[in-house]
This record gives C-alpha cells, sequence and structure tokens, in this order.
C-alpha cells in the first residue's frame, strides 16, 4: 500500500453540523425520489467529442468548448435545426441534448429522438432518416469514414435486421423466438458480452450472435398485466389482468443444459450471410469479439464450459474458416476474458491483450503471429480499462487503481511500457477519450469534490476546467463519513471499511448498527468517489440514528486474483469470515450496541443478508435481504459454474453453502424482498427459502414487487427503502 494512504486521510467529515442546516427526506436520497436529482445529483454538463473538438450538449444550442480556457462558442442551435426539419417536413425535436457527431471532419450530427435523423448543419440539409418500428431494439450503428456506407442494425422480436444508406431493409433473419435469438447479447451478459451486433471497421460486414436455447430449461414467469403490456412493465391498477398467464425465460442453471451460441457474419451488398465453422458449439462460450482492421478476419475467444482455458482465434470473414490459434491461457480456478483485442491504429501487425495471468489485470502486446512482444504495465494494481490510442504519440490510454486502491485514475503508456498519470491524481475518474487521442473530458468526484470536468491534454498533462460543482448536499445536514482498514480472517490481507455515524452523532450514547453487504465479484461499495461511496440510503439511515457500516470483503473487485478466488468453490463463505471481523471490529466502538447489530443487501448481498442471519442466528438482530441468491443450484450456468464449478464437481460446495440447510437455524427478524419477475435470481430462490423455513418452523418475513425484476426503479424504489427502513425501525430500533 502507497504510504500516501494513511488512516488520517480517511477520515472525513462531509459537512460541519450546523443548527440552520435542514434534514433530508429520503426522496432527496434515493433515485426515483421526487426531489432526488435537485437534492443528490450534483451539477454536471452534458458533453461529447466531434473529432478533437469538445461539444457541449444543451437545450438550445451545442457549444464549441475550448481546450485552451473553456471559453464556448455556439456551433448549432435548436432553431437551425428545427428550421432544416421544417423545411424537410419533419417533426421539431425540444432539445439538443445526447446529439452525436459521428463524422470528424464533417459537419453531420445525429438527433437523439424517436426518429432516427442525421443533419447536415452547414449544408442546411437532411442526409439520412428513417423511423423504425416501436418495438426495435438493440441499435447498433456503423459510422464509417464515408456516411454512404451508413448503416445500422437493429432487432425486433429477435430477428436481426439491417437498414443501409440506400434506405434499404434487409432482413437478416426470421425465425426468431425465445428460442432462436439474433443479434442480441448471449450467455447471460457474461465475459464482458453486452450487445449482440459487431461492425467491422469499413462497416461493410456485420459480424453477430445467434443463440438457441429451444434446449434450455424454461423458468415460468408469471405475467399479471393485461396483454399488451410486458411482464417487465411497472405494474398498477391500471394495467392488471383478470387472468394471469406465463411469460417463460429460458434459464440455464448450474450443472443443467446451457444454450448454443454461433456467430454469423452478413454482408448487406449480397444480403447473404456465413457462420464461423466453429464446430459443436455445445458447452462451449464464444466472447470477446473483434475484427482485423482491414475487415478480412474475425477474432474471438473460445472458452470452454469449466471456465479454466480458452483460445484466442483467427477465422476467415470471408469463408467463416478457422485460420488459427494464436495462443491458449488457462487456469486451475478459472480464466475470465473480459476483454476483446485491440489492434495498434499506427501498427495493424500488433495488438493489445488485456488478462489477470500475473495476477492483477494488466495490458500486453502481441504481434499478429501471437507471440508476445511486452508486457505493458505491471504492478500490484489492476488496470480497469483501456479508452483508447493515441496515433501521434504511439501511446495507450486506459484508467487503473495504481495511484490508490480506492481510486480510479487515467494514465498513458508508451510501446516501452512508460506510464504517465493523467489528470488530477485524487478522486474516481470517468474519462472519454477524443478521436486522436489529443484530449480527453475527464469527469471525476472525491470525498472533497462533488464533481469537476477538466478537459485534459494527453501530451502536456495540462487541464482546462470547465465545470466546479457545488456539493448539493451543503443546506443539509450530512453525517461524518470514516474510511479505513481492517484486517481479513485470513489475518493478512487489509479489507476497507467505510463507518458512518449517526446524524448529530453522541459519542456518550449507545447506537444500533447495520451492516451494508455485497461482497460478490465484480462489484465493491468503498471508494474514493463523492462521499466515499456511500448510498442514499445510508444516509438516510445515520439520520434515523443508526451506526451504518460496510466491508469489501475478500472476493470482491479490483485487489486482483488472488483476492477475488479465495472464495473459489464456496461462495459466501470467506466472505463472511471477513464480515464477522468487520462485526468485532463494530463491538469495539464504545458507541455502537453490540446487542442491536441488523445487516441489509441485495443480490449477492441478498444471499450474505440471509447467510449471516443463519450462519450466526446469535449475533444479528434484524436482516433484510433483497432479490436472494439462496442455493447456488438454482444460479445461472456462467456464474455459477465460474465460482462454484457444478454441482456434479463439486456437491459438497453446494451442500455447504445452500440457506436452504439453514433454514432451521434463524432466529432474528428476517424480511426477504424480491422483484415478482426476477428473472436475474429468479423467484424460485425466495418461494424455496420460505418453504424450507415452514419445514423447519422458522418465521422470516416475505414483501413482493409485482412485475419487477432483480431491481426496483422510479418510485417503486422509494417505496422498497421505505419498506426495508420501517423493518428496522419496528425490530431494531
Amino acid at each position: 500500500m502507497k504510504k500516501t494512504i494513511l488512516l488520517s486521510i480517511f477520515t472525513f467529515l462531509i459537512l460541519p453540523l450546523m443548527a440552520q442546516k435542514k434534514l433530508f427526506s429520503i426522496n432527496d436520497l434515493i433515485p426515483g425520489g421526487s426531489t432526488y436529482y435537485r437534492s443528490s445529483v450534483p451539477e454536471s454538463k452534458y458533453l461529447t467529442w466531434w473529432g478533437d473538438e469538445c461539444v457541449e450538449q444543451d437545450v438550445h444550442e451545442c457549444r464549441i468548448i475550448s481546450r485552451k480556457d473553456g471559453a464556448a462558442q455556439t456551433l448549432i442551435t435548436l432553431e437551425q435545426i428545427n428550421d432544416i426539419l421544417q423545411a424537410a417536413g419533419m417533426k421539431y425535436v425540444h432539445h439538443l441534448y445526447n446529439t452525436s457527431f459521428p463524422y470528424a471532419e464533417k459537419s453531420l450530427v445525429m438527433l437523439a429522438s424517436s426518429e432516427q435523423t442525421l443533419i447536415d448543419w452547414k449544408e442546411k440539409k437532411v442526409v439520412w432518416h428513417d423511423t423504425l418500428a416501436p418495438k426495435a431494439a438493440n441499435m447498433d450503428w456503423s459510422f464509417t469514414s464515408d456516411n454512404a456506407q451508413l448503416a445500422l442494425a437493429y432487432t425486433i422480436d429477435h430477428n436481426l435486421f439491417v437498414l443501409t444508406a440506400d434506405g434499404k431493409t434487409h432482413q437478416v433473419s426470421s425465425d426468431g423466438s425465445i428460442d432462436l435469438v439474433y443479434g442480441e447479447s448471449v450467455h447471460r451478459d457474461e465475459f464482458g458480452i453486452s450487445k449482440g451486433t459487431f461492425w467491422s471497421p469499413d462497416g461493410a460486414l456485420l459480424a453477430f450472435y445467434k443463440m438457441d436455447q429451444s434446449m434450455v430449461s424454461k423458468f415460468p414467469q408469471v405475467n399479471i398485466t393485461l396483454p399488451e403490456y410486458p411482464v417487465k412493465a411497472q405494474q398498477s391498477a391500471d394495467n392488471l389482468s383478470r387472468c394471469a398467464t406465463t411469460s417463460p425465460d429460458p434459464y440455464p442453471m448450474a450443472g443443467e443444459t446451457s444454450h448454443k451460441v454461433y456467430v454469423g457474419i452478413f454482408n448487406p451488398q449480397t444480403d447473404k450471410t456465413i457462420y464461423l465453422n466453429t464446430g459443436d458449439p455445445t458447452d462451449r462460450y464464444f466472447t470477446n469479439i473483434a475484427w482485423a482492421p482491414d475487415g478480412k478476419k474475425l477474432y474471438l475467444i473460445e472458452l470452454n464450459r469449466d471456465q479454466n482455458h480458452g483460445s484466442l482465434d483467427e477465422y476467415d470473414a470471408t469463408t467463416g474458416e478457422k485460420l488459427r490459434t494464436l495462443f491458449t491461457e488457462s487456469n486451475d480456478k478459472y480464466f475470465e476474458p473480459l476483454h476483446p483485442i485491440q489492434f495498434l491504429p499506427w501498427d495493424d501487425t500488433k495488438f493489445i491483450y488485456q488478462t489477470r495471468k500475473d495476477g492483477y489485470n494488466h495490458i500486453y502486446l502481441y504481434n499478429i503471429k501471437g507471440q508476445l512482444v511486452k508486457q505493458l504495465t505491471q504492478g500490484t494494481f489492476e488496470v480497469l480499462d483501456v479508452l483508447g490510442f493515441n496515433k501521434e504519440q504511439k501511446t495507450i490510454l486506459y484508467t487503473s487503481n495504481e495511484q490508490d486502491p480506492l481510486q480510479q485514475n487515467v494514465y498513458s503508456v508508451d510501446m516501452k511500457g512508460k506510464r504517465t498519470l493523467l489528470g488530477n491524481k485524487t478522486g474516481w475518474h470517468n474519462a472519454t477519450l477524443s478521436k486522436s487521442g489529443n484530449a480527453f473530458i475527464d469527469s471525476y468526484t472525491s470525498p472533497l469534490i462533488a464533481r469537476n470536468i477538466d478537459l485534459v491534454d494527453t501530451k502536456s498533462g495540462r487541464a482546462t476546467n470547465i465545470l466546479t460543482a457545488q456539493d448539493p448536499w451543503e443546506e443539509f445536514q450530512a453525517p461524518e463519513i470514516k474510511v479505513g482498514t481492517i484486517k481479513a480472517a485470513d489475518g493478512v490481507t487489509d479489507l476497507y471499511y467505510r463507518l458512518i455515524l449517526p446524524t448529530n452523532f453522541d459519542p456518550s450514547k449507545k447506537y444500533p448498527a447495520v451492516i451494508y453487504v455485497y461482497g460478490g465479484p465484480h462489484a465493491h461499495n468503498i471508494d474514493a468517489s463523492r462521499n466515499w461511496g456511500a448510498r442514499g440510503w445510508d444516509i438516510w439511515m445515520a439520520q434515523q440514528g443508526y451506526v451504518m457500516f460496510c466491508l469489501d470483503n475478500r472476493g470482491s473487485e479490483h485487489r486482483g486474483l488472488a483476492f477475488e478466488q479465495a472464495t473459489f468453490r464456496q461462495l459466501g463463505v470467506e466472505e463472511m469470515k471477513d464480515q464477522l471481523c468487520g462485526v468485532e471490529y463494530l463491538k469495539g466502538l464504545p458507541y455502537v450496541d453490540s446487542n442491536r447489530l441488523g445487516v441489509h443487501g441485495w443480490s449477492f448481498g441478498g444471499y450474505m443478508t440471509t447467510s449471516l442471519m443463519t450462519t450466526y442466528p446469535d449475533v444479528f438482530k434484524v436482516g433484510v435481504a433483497g432479490g436472494p441468491v439462496i442455493d447456488w443450484h438454482f444460479y445461472e450456468v456462467m456464474y455459477g459454474e465460474r465460482y462454484m464449478d457444478t454441482p456434479q464437481t463439486n456437491p459438497e460446495g453446494y451442500e455447504k453453502t445452500s440457506l436452504l440447510n439453514k433454514a432451521k437455524n434463524l432466529k432474528g427478524r428476517l424480511l426477504v424482498i424480491y422483484g415478482g419477475n426476477d428473472p436475474i435470481c429468479v423467484p424460485q430462490h425466495t418461494l424455496s427459502f420460505m418453504r424450507a423455513c415452514i419445514d423447519a418452523d422458522t418465521y422470516p418475513d416475505l414483501f413482493t414487487y409485482p412485475g419487477d425484476e432483480h431491481n426496483m426503479m422510479g418510485t417503486d424504489r422509494v417505496h422498497l427503502h421505505n419498506v426495508i427502513t420501517r423493518y428496522f425501525e419496528d425490530h431494531l430500533k
């Protein structure tokens, strides 16, 4: 750990408590609340890039922001855009938020509206316009250097379509269904997959996923809405149906038959599709699709079902035949590829590849033969994201937590491995790179900064501030937040915690304490962002007189592979041991009432909450578990088998971690909450636990959000946090 990371910098009084400052309402703190954006979201700006010009998008105009001094100059106005639309006999638009500028050297703007419209504001004409069907989804634009090649891929009812610049609609598939899905994300969004279409660099070809899940068991979700409303709709008394219907959800559970995935390539010029000759795709994952710069080859990483061995493979984009395997990678626990290869824009014979093979996620440079040229980043930190390249400087821009395990900062690295920190060195930074990579928009927060936005020059490192936002909490009585470290259950590893003291804290009093927990992979709770990453509900509970505590246990993200893999084949076991170290820390605080300890979490945190309540029944008095996993047998193949292996190969682990076996241990008050149509932790988890508790003569409470999925949104989210708060008020206070 860096010497600069001392406990003293983790103790932070957000605001002095002054008599004239007001208290929060729950609507001020929870997304979906009527006053949330006014009271909790710092001022920001809508910014994008037009090549290397930074553009601010606003209601009435778009403005170019100078990288030298931050001065603004009008680029186009809403009135000008609407004059062009009126002349073309088209509908007005009401604002210029979320417009985009897809061509660096052309005066073309893509409007963000229900219609797809591309306007040349200098030529004062509409270049492209189309109104897609209302059910169109998964839209993926191909913006090449020549807008004549402009094309749009999209899906309707699981079928794939391509709309080309000549106005022609190409239907790539016609047999799409719940069982046969085209152009959508596959493998349940694991392995870094977030979409199902991939344009070649010149826009001439479209690679896409095809998923056959006809062999997958269907979970029988129940739809209680009228036929015209989807099962996912937020339900109300106005759209309920007299007769419920089933809405089958293909859900491959751990150890069961999984779906099959194919990779197709569609050519709009010929209306022909070929499929990669991968052989039988049974029990194989195809991930991280990438094109060669010339569009003649396609690359992907093939992963076995055990998720401990993968290969980077090259295919001919014309014939679909496999040309070669460039290299392989294995791990004795699991190998999880999350990033496609990226070719250097100044050298088509080399690409970068991200891997954790040395224990931390780093950037490696390879040549087209699959030979390692150099490991470009190395150390006990994680590369979090590659932002892009600077062709002129021959550097890679990326974010990492090298500066501090709780931070995300922007760096560049050259081809010799020299790393350079760019921008402000504190806080949590989100950056958007310009087309050339000569600059980036740096939006960041820290415990001391509500939000800053700078324009940073990647060569000189010079930063021009264009926004310093006021903290919207200045008018409120905000509680004190402290961050520090304790040792994990292994006695060696440092774990970060966040402690929030009650509003108007009195050290002579004894307070109830609530632990907020997640604890699972690919997530963390504590970082050096605004308010140390504390959620609005944490602040609300502190105002109600609770000590709020959170600990990122082993198994959570951004601390290296060994830290994450400590939980392998026994999810929840080591995590709970670490959380109990947090409990001991809390009990040692003179102002914490150790007889009034509560715990709350959602999803993996719901699993942890239920597990803590039933594994250590004498420790916690009250728990609220949301959307919980109850038994890993019921969870999906990709995630479940990565961390637990299959029930067939790890029966002891599945038995040990099943909460059905622990239902008999429940002593305290436990409320389980779930979305009635949860497609991630399907209702079978919660319902099975309720049945086990009935059989064991234990008494949890239950609350359902009909029609909601894994998370509650909008006003349901405010209602949810009122329900959670009331439960602790009733049983822990």
